[in-house]
Protein backbone atom coordinates (compact mmCIF):
# COMPACT_ATOMS: atom_id res chain seq x y z
CA UNK A 1 0.00 0.00 0.00
CA UNK A 2 1.22 3.50 -0.82
CA UNK A 3 2.94 5.31 2.04
CA UNK A 4 1.31 8.66 1.21
CA UNK A 5 -2.19 10.03 0.78
CA UNK A 6 -3.50 12.25 -2.01
CA UNK A 7 -6.93 13.50 -3.19
CA UNK A 8 -9.14 10.44 -3.65
CA UNK A 9 -11.89 9.78 -6.17
CA UNK A 10 -14.11 6.77 -5.58
CA UNK A 11 -16.34 4.63 -7.73
CA UNK A 12 -19.93 5.69 -7.17
CA UNK A 13 -22.54 3.41 -5.69
CA UNK A 14 -25.78 3.44 -7.70
CA UNK A 15 -29.18 3.02 -6.03
CA UNK A 16 -32.29 2.42 -8.18
CA UNK A 17 -35.39 2.70 -5.95
CA UNK A 18 -38.98 2.81 -7.20
CA UNK A 19 -39.05 6.60 -6.81
CA UNK A 20 -35.89 7.27 -8.87
CA UNK A 21 -35.88 9.10 -12.19
CA UNK A 22 -33.90 10.14 -15.25
CA UNK A 23 -32.65 13.64 -14.41
CA UNK A 24 -29.61 12.71 -12.34
CA UNK A 25 -28.07 10.60 -15.12
CA UNK A 26 -28.46 13.52 -17.52
CA UNK A 27 -27.13 16.05 -14.98
CA UNK A 28 -24.08 13.86 -14.34
CA UNK A 29 -23.67 13.19 -18.09
CA UNK A 30 -23.44 9.45 -17.49
CA UNK A 31 -22.72 7.25 -20.52
CA UNK A 32 -25.54 5.09 -21.90
CA UNK A 33 -27.32 2.91 -21.13
CA UNK A 34 -28.87 5.19 -18.51
CA UNK A 35 -31.12 3.94 -15.75
CA UNK A 36 -34.73 5.13 -15.79
CA UNK A 37 -34.84 4.83 -11.98
CA UNK A 38 -31.58 6.36 -10.84
CA UNK A 39 -32.56 7.58 -7.38
CA UNK A 40 -29.25 7.88 -5.52
CA UNK A 41 -25.59 8.19 -6.41
CA UNK A 42 -23.35 7.63 -3.39
CA UNK A 43 -20.30 9.78 -4.03
CA UNK A 44 -18.25 9.19 -0.89
CA UNK A 45 -18.98 6.23 1.38
CA UNK A 46 -16.78 3.84 3.30
CA UNK A 47 -17.23 0.83 0.99
CA UNK A 48 -16.69 2.87 -2.19
CA UNK A 49 -13.42 1.86 -3.91
CA UNK A 50 -10.79 4.42 -4.83
CA UNK A 51 -10.37 4.64 -8.62
CA UNK A 52 -7.37 6.97 -8.97
CA UNK A 53 -3.68 6.75 -8.14
CA UNK A 54 -1.65 4.06 -6.38
CA UNK A 55 -4.41 3.34 -3.83
CA UNK A 56 -6.93 2.38 -6.54
CA UNK A 57 -8.95 -0.66 -5.51
CA UNK A 58 -8.84 0.09 -1.78
CA UNK A 59 -12.08 1.14 -0.12
CA UNK A 60 -12.35 4.25 2.02
CA UNK A 61 -12.98 1.95 4.98
CA UNK A 62 -9.71 0.12 4.37
CA UNK A 63 -7.82 3.39 4.01
CA UNK A 64 -9.37 4.77 7.21
CA UNK A 65 -8.09 1.70 9.07
CA UNK A 66 -4.66 1.98 7.47
CA UNK A 67 -4.12 5.73 7.80
CA UNK A 68 -6.40 6.72 10.69
CA UNK A 69 -6.26 10.46 11.47
CA UNK A 70 -4.04 11.17 8.46
CA UNK A 71 -7.11 10.45 6.33
CA UNK A 72 -10.16 11.27 8.47
CA UNK A 73 -8.62 13.88 10.78
CA UNK A 74 -8.07 13.90 14.50
CA UNK A 75 -11.54 15.23 15.30
CA UNK A 76 -13.29 12.27 13.67
CA UNK A 77 -10.67 9.78 14.85
CA UNK A 78 -11.20 10.84 18.46
CA UNK A 79 -14.95 10.32 18.12
CA UNK A 80 -15.25 7.23 15.91
CA UNK A 81 -11.79 5.72 15.62
CA UNK A 82 -10.40 4.48 12.31
CA UNK A 83 -13.51 4.65 10.16
CA UNK A 84 -14.77 6.90 7.38
CA UNK A 85 -17.47 8.99 9.10
CA UNK A 86 -19.63 10.51 6.34
CA UNK A 87 -21.81 9.67 3.37
CA UNK A 88 -22.21 12.17 0.53
CA UNK A 89 -24.78 11.48 -2.17
CA UNK A 90 -27.00 12.89 -4.90
CA UNK A 91 -30.74 12.15 -4.87
CA UNK A 92 -33.28 12.45 -7.70
CA UNK A 93 -36.87 12.07 -6.52
CA UNK A 94 -39.03 11.59 -9.59
CA UNK A 95 -41.71 10.33 -7.19
CA UNK A 96 -42.14 11.02 -3.48
CA UNK A 97 -40.02 9.09 -1.01
CA UNK A 98 -41.56 7.27 1.94
CA UNK A 99 -42.38 9.20 5.09
CA UNK A 100 -39.51 8.20 7.32
CA UNK A 101 -37.31 8.95 10.30
CA UNK A 102 -33.74 8.18 11.37
CA UNK A 103 -32.39 7.24 14.82
CA UNK A 104 -29.71 9.10 16.73
CA UNK A 105 -26.39 7.64 17.84
CA UNK A 106 -27.69 6.46 21.20
CA UNK A 107 -30.52 4.43 19.68
CA UNK A 108 -28.35 3.11 16.82
CA UNK A 109 -25.66 1.86 19.18
CA UNK A 110 -28.21 0.21 21.49
CA UNK A 111 -30.53 -1.37 18.91
CA UNK A 112 -28.62 -1.53 15.59
CA UNK A 113 -25.11 -2.40 16.74
CA UNK A 114 -24.89 -5.32 14.31
CA UNK A 115 -25.09 -2.94 11.35
CA UNK A 116 -22.05 -0.93 12.40
CA UNK A 117 -23.98 2.25 11.62
CA UNK A 118 -24.19 5.45 13.61
CA UNK A 119 -27.31 7.53 13.93
CA UNK A 120 -28.32 9.61 10.97
CA UNK A 121 -28.42 13.39 10.97
CA UNK A 122 -28.38 14.83 7.46
CA UNK A 123 -28.66 18.03 5.42
CA UNK A 124 -30.00 18.68 1.92
CA UNK A 125 -28.80 21.21 -0.63
CA UNK A 126 -31.51 21.63 -3.27
CA UNK A 127 -30.03 21.46 -6.78
CA UNK A 128 -33.29 21.56 -8.73
CA UNK A 129 -36.98 21.67 -7.85
CA UNK A 130 -40.08 21.59 -9.98
CA UNK A 131 -42.54 24.47 -9.51
CA UNK A 132 -44.50 23.87 -6.31
CA UNK A 133 -42.14 21.15 -5.05
CA UNK A 134 -41.93 20.69 -1.30
CA UNK A 135 -40.54 18.46 1.42
CA UNK A 136 -42.19 16.98 4.49
CA UNK A 137 -40.56 18.27 7.64
CA UNK A 138 -41.95 17.41 11.04
CA UNK A 139 -45.58 17.73 12.17
CA UNK A 140 -47.96 20.67 12.08
CA UNK A 141 -48.60 20.38 15.83
CA UNK A 142 -47.62 18.23 18.81
CA UNK A 143 -49.40 14.91 19.25
CA UNK A 144 -48.84 11.81 21.33
CA UNK A 145 -47.31 8.52 20.30
CA UNK A 146 -50.63 6.67 20.08
CA UNK A 147 -52.20 9.31 17.83
CA UNK A 148 -49.19 9.24 15.54
CA UNK A 149 -49.23 5.42 15.38
CA UNK A 150 -52.97 5.31 14.61
CA UNK A 151 -52.60 7.88 11.83
CA UNK A 152 -49.72 5.92 10.29
CA UNK A 153 -51.80 2.76 10.31
CA UNK A 154 -55.06 4.20 8.94
CA UNK A 155 -53.48 6.37 6.25
CA UNK A 156 -54.36 9.76 7.74
CA UNK A 157 -50.77 10.65 8.69
CA UNK A 158 -50.35 12.97 5.70
CA UNK A 159 -52.88 15.35 7.24
CA UNK A 160 -50.59 15.84 10.25
CA UNK A 161 -47.38 16.62 8.37
CA UNK A 162 -45.74 20.00 7.87
CA UNK A 163 -44.55 20.87 4.35
CA UNK A 164 -41.84 23.31 3.28
CA UNK A 165 -41.69 24.63 -0.32
CA UNK A 166 -38.17 24.43 -1.73
CA UNK A 167 -36.20 26.01 -4.56
CA UNK A 168 -32.64 25.61 -5.91
CA UNK A 169 -30.08 26.78 -3.37
CA UNK A 170 -32.23 26.07 -0.32
CA UNK A 171 -30.67 24.11 2.53
CA UNK A 172 -32.67 21.89 4.89
CA UNK A 173 -31.13 20.48 8.07
CA UNK A 174 -32.67 17.15 9.17
CA UNK A 175 -31.55 16.04 12.63
CA UNK A 176 -32.17 12.47 13.78
CA UNK A 177 -35.72 12.04 15.04
CA UNK A 178 -37.31 14.39 12.48
CA UNK A 179 -40.18 12.83 10.54
CA UNK A 180 -39.51 13.80 6.94
CA UNK A 181 -39.72 12.98 3.24
CA UNK A 182 -38.37 14.31 -0.03
CA UNK A 183 -41.29 14.77 -2.39
CA UNK A 184 -41.47 14.45 -6.18
CA UNK A 185 -39.67 16.83 -8.50
CA UNK A 186 -36.58 17.46 -6.36
CA UNK A 187 -32.92 16.78 -7.05
CA UNK A 188 -30.46 17.42 -4.23
CA UNK A 189 -27.07 16.85 -2.65
CA UNK A 190 -27.17 15.19 0.75
CA UNK A 191 -24.49 15.00 3.41
CA UNK A 192 -25.07 12.74 6.40
CA UNK A 193 -23.49 10.62 9.06
CA UNK A 194 -22.24 7.22 7.90
CA UNK A 195 -25.51 5.35 8.27
CA UNK A 196 -28.20 3.66 6.21
CA UNK A 197 -30.68 3.36 9.08
CA UNK A 198 -34.03 4.49 7.71
CA UNK A 199 -37.32 3.63 9.40
CA UNK A 200 -40.27 3.87 7.02
CA UNK A 201 -43.38 5.20 8.71
CA UNK A 202 -45.73 5.30 5.72
CA UNK A 203 -45.19 4.47 2.04
CA UNK A 204 -48.49 5.19 0.24
CA UNK A 205 -49.18 1.43 -0.02
CA UNK A 206 -46.53 1.01 -2.71
CA UNK A 207 -45.33 -2.44 -3.70
CA UNK A 208 -41.80 -3.66 -4.26
CA UNK A 209 -41.12 -3.89 -8.01
CA UNK A 210 -39.39 -7.28 -7.66
CA UNK A 211 -41.55 -9.11 -5.13
CA UNK A 212 -44.91 -7.44 -5.68
CA UNK A 213 -45.30 -7.21 -1.90
CA UNK A 214 -46.04 -4.04 0.03
CA UNK A 215 -42.78 -2.33 0.92
CA UNK A 216 -41.63 -3.02 4.46
CA UNK A 217 -42.47 -0.50 7.15
CA UNK A 218 -40.63 -0.07 10.47
CA UNK A 219 -43.32 1.60 12.54
CA UNK A 220 -42.35 0.32 15.98
CA UNK A 221 -38.76 1.48 15.64
CA UNK A 222 -39.97 4.75 14.13
CA UNK A 223 -42.20 5.31 17.15
CA UNK A 224 -39.19 4.81 19.40
CA UNK A 225 -37.15 7.58 17.76
CA UNK A 226 -39.61 10.13 16.32
CA UNK A 227 -40.24 13.63 17.58
CA UNK A 228 -44.04 13.95 17.68
CA UNK A 229 -44.27 17.65 17.04
CA UNK A 230 -43.19 20.56 14.83
CA UNK A 231 -39.57 20.28 13.72
CA UNK A 232 -37.21 22.62 15.49
CA UNK A 233 -35.42 23.77 12.37
CA UNK A 234 -36.23 24.18 8.67
CA UNK A 235 -34.45 26.12 5.96
CA UNK A 236 -30.98 27.18 7.09
CA UNK A 237 -30.06 30.81 6.27
CA UNK A 238 -26.59 31.16 4.77
CA UNK A 239 -23.87 33.11 6.56
CA UNK A 240 -21.08 34.71 4.53
CA UNK A 241 -17.40 34.02 5.31
CA UNK A 242 -16.02 36.18 2.52
CA UNK A 243 -16.37 36.75 -1.25
CA UNK A 244 -18.21 33.77 -2.74
CA UNK A 245 -17.88 31.73 0.46
CA UNK A 246 -20.95 30.82 2.52
CA UNK A 247 -21.59 28.57 5.49
CA UNK A 248 -24.83 26.75 4.65
CA UNK A 249 -25.26 24.68 7.81
CA UNK A 250 -23.06 23.18 10.52
CA UNK A 251 -23.56 20.69 13.33
CA UNK A 252 -21.13 18.54 15.35
CA UNK A 253 -21.24 15.82 12.65
CA UNK A 254 -20.51 17.97 9.58
CA UNK A 255 -20.32 21.46 8.15
CA UNK A 256 -21.57 22.28 4.65
CA UNK A 257 -20.20 25.31 2.81
CA UNK A 258 -20.66 26.69 -0.71
CA UNK A 259 -17.89 28.40 -2.67
CA UNK A 260 -18.56 30.23 -5.92
CA UNK A 261 -15.29 30.77 -7.73
CA UNK A 262 -14.50 33.00 -10.71
CA UNK A 263 -10.74 32.99 -10.08
CA UNK A 264 -8.31 30.55 -8.52
CA UNK A 265 -8.96 29.79 -4.84
CA UNK A 266 -6.16 28.52 -2.59
CA UNK A 267 -7.02 26.68 0.61
CA UNK A 268 -5.51 24.24 3.09
CA UNK A 269 -6.82 21.14 4.81
CA UNK A 270 -6.95 21.08 8.60
CA UNK A 271 -5.24 18.10 10.31
CA UNK A 272 -8.39 17.89 12.45
CA UNK A 273 -10.69 16.94 9.53
CA UNK A 274 -10.93 15.42 6.09
CA UNK A 275 -12.85 17.35 3.41
CA UNK A 276 -15.24 16.28 0.67
CA UNK A 277 -15.35 18.66 -2.30
CA UNK A 278 -18.21 18.31 -4.80
CA UNK A 279 -18.65 20.37 -7.96
CA UNK A 280 -22.28 21.32 -8.57
CA UNK A 281 -21.70 23.78 -11.41
CA UNK A 282 -18.90 24.38 -13.89
CA UNK A 283 -15.53 22.71 -14.45
CA UNK A 284 -12.12 23.34 -12.99
CA UNK A 285 -8.56 22.26 -12.35
CA UNK A 286 -7.74 20.94 -8.89
CA UNK A 287 -4.09 21.12 -7.84
CA UNK A 288 -2.02 20.08 -4.81
CA UNK A 289 1.69 19.82 -4.16
CA UNK A 290 2.09 16.44 -5.86
CA UNK A 291 -0.25 16.74 -8.83
CA UNK A 292 -3.45 17.99 -10.45
CA UNK A 293 -6.69 16.74 -11.96
CA UNK A 294 -9.59 18.08 -14.01
CA UNK A 295 -13.02 18.14 -12.38
CA UNK A 296 -16.49 18.63 -13.79
CA UNK A 297 -20.00 18.97 -12.47
CA UNK A 298 -20.96 16.01 -10.30
CA UNK A 299 -17.41 15.02 -9.36
CA UNK A 300 -16.55 14.53 -5.67
CA UNK A 301 -13.05 14.26 -4.25
CA UNK A 302 -12.01 13.29 -0.73
CA UNK A 303 -9.18 15.40 0.66
CA UNK A 304 -7.21 13.63 3.41
CA UNK A 305 -6.72 15.69 6.55
CA UNK A 306 -2.94 15.46 6.02
CA UNK A 307 -3.05 16.79 2.43
CA UNK A 308 -2.14 20.41 3.16
CA UNK A 309 -2.35 23.14 0.53
CA UNK A 310 -4.66 22.82 -2.47
CA UNK A 311 -6.16 25.10 -5.08
CA UNK A 312 -9.06 25.08 -7.53
CA UNK A 313 -9.05 27.12 -10.73
CA UNK A 314 -12.26 27.52 -12.80
CA UNK A 315 -12.01 26.39 -16.41
CA UNK A 316 -15.26 28.18 -17.24
CA UNK A 317 -16.27 31.67 -16.20
CA UNK A 318 -17.15 30.31 -12.76
CA UNK A 319 -17.74 27.15 -10.78
CA UNK A 320 -19.59 26.24 -7.61
CA UNK A 321 -18.46 23.67 -5.08
CA UNK A 322 -19.96 22.24 -1.93
CA UNK A 323 -17.35 21.72 0.76
CA UNK A 324 -17.93 19.30 3.65
CA UNK A 325 -15.80 18.82 6.73
CA UNK A 326 -16.14 17.99 10.44
CA UNK A 327 -16.08 21.34 12.21
CA UNK A 328 -14.83 22.82 15.42
CA UNK A 329 -18.20 24.37 16.27
CA UNK A 330 -16.79 26.78 18.82
CA UNK A 331 -14.13 28.08 16.43
CA UNK A 332 -16.71 28.48 13.66
CA UNK A 333 -18.98 30.41 16.00
CA UNK A 334 -16.09 32.71 16.96
CA UNK A 335 -15.27 33.33 13.29
CA UNK A 336 -18.86 34.21 12.42
CA UNK A 337 -19.14 36.46 15.45
CA UNK A 338 -15.99 38.27 14.33
CA UNK A 339 -17.68 38.90 10.97
CA UNK A 340 -20.49 40.75 12.70
CA UNK A 341 -23.18 38.10 13.01
CA UNK A 342 -25.29 38.15 16.15
CA UNK A 343 -25.75 35.16 18.41
CA UNK A 344 -29.31 34.70 17.09
CA UNK A 345 -28.16 34.85 13.48
CA UNK A 346 -25.43 32.29 14.11
CA UNK A 347 -27.91 29.96 15.83
CA UNK A 348 -30.00 29.75 12.64
CA UNK A 349 -27.14 28.08 10.78
CA UNK A 350 -24.94 26.49 13.45
CA UNK A 351 -27.00 23.70 14.95
CA UNK A 352 -25.34 23.16 18.30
Amino acid sequence: MSSFLYPLITGRKIIEPIWGGRRLAVWLDLPPPRSVRLGEMWQAYDVNPVVNGPLAGCSLAELARAYGPDLVGQRSFSRYGAEFPLLAKFIDAADRLSIQVHPDDVYAYAHEAATGFHGKTEAWYILDAAPGADVIYGLTSSIDRDTFAAAARDGSLEDLLHRIPVAPGDVIFVPAGTVHAINAGIMLFEIQQKSDLTYRVYDYNRRDAKTGQLRELHLEKALDVSDFGPARYGKAPTLNLGPGHDVLVACPYFALERLKLDTERRMQTDPESLEIITLVDGTGRFEWDEGSMSLRRGDSIILPASLGAWSLNPSDESLTILRVYIPDMQALEVELNARGYSKDQIATTLRL
